[in-house]
């Protein structure tokens, strides 16, 4: 279960409609919780793709490891990722599957007409097969 607090989705939502026709994407960085995982802090990033904006997203590897070297030995780690999906539902697409690791929370916000509309976490099977969706609580 991934937890995190409304103000925390609704500057997703945010990020995702100001990127909007892009994808935007962003790291989820908290702490494990025995039964959840609870976001601390959203870390935006700049979405690195250069062709096909509007449905694949990149954070480069070199952010995703500056993050992980600031938070040693804070107590905290990488949750997972957030992303957009423009204009087609927040369910991963087979690209998203391609490049997600099973261990990480996957949340993807669908923005219809420049609106966020719906959200919904993953997290792909460890067989890398599909993905299964995962309890978001929002408090």
């Amino acid at each position: 279960m991934l937890r995190l607090s409304s103000h925390q989705l609704q500057e997703i939502c945010e990020i995702a409609e100001r990127a909007y026709p892009h994808e935007c994407c962003g790291i989820l960085v908290g702490s494990r919780q025995d039964p959840a995982k609870v976001v601390e802090r959203l870390v935006p990033a700049e979405n690195q793709r250069k062709d096909s904006l509007a449905n694949r997203y990149l954070i480069a590897p070199e952010f995703t490891r500056s993050i992980e070297k600031k938070l040693a030995g804070s107590g905290l780690e990488i949750l997972g990722f957030f992303h957009s999906h423009p204009d087609v539902p927040a369910r991963p697409s087979e690209f998203d599957r391609d490049h997600a690791w099973p261990w990480y929370s996957y949340l993807i916000v669908s923005v219809q007409k420049r609106k966020a509309s719906e959200t919904y976490c993953w997290q792909l099977k460890e067989d890398r097969s599909a993905f299964e969706s995962e309890q978001m609580e929002v408090v």
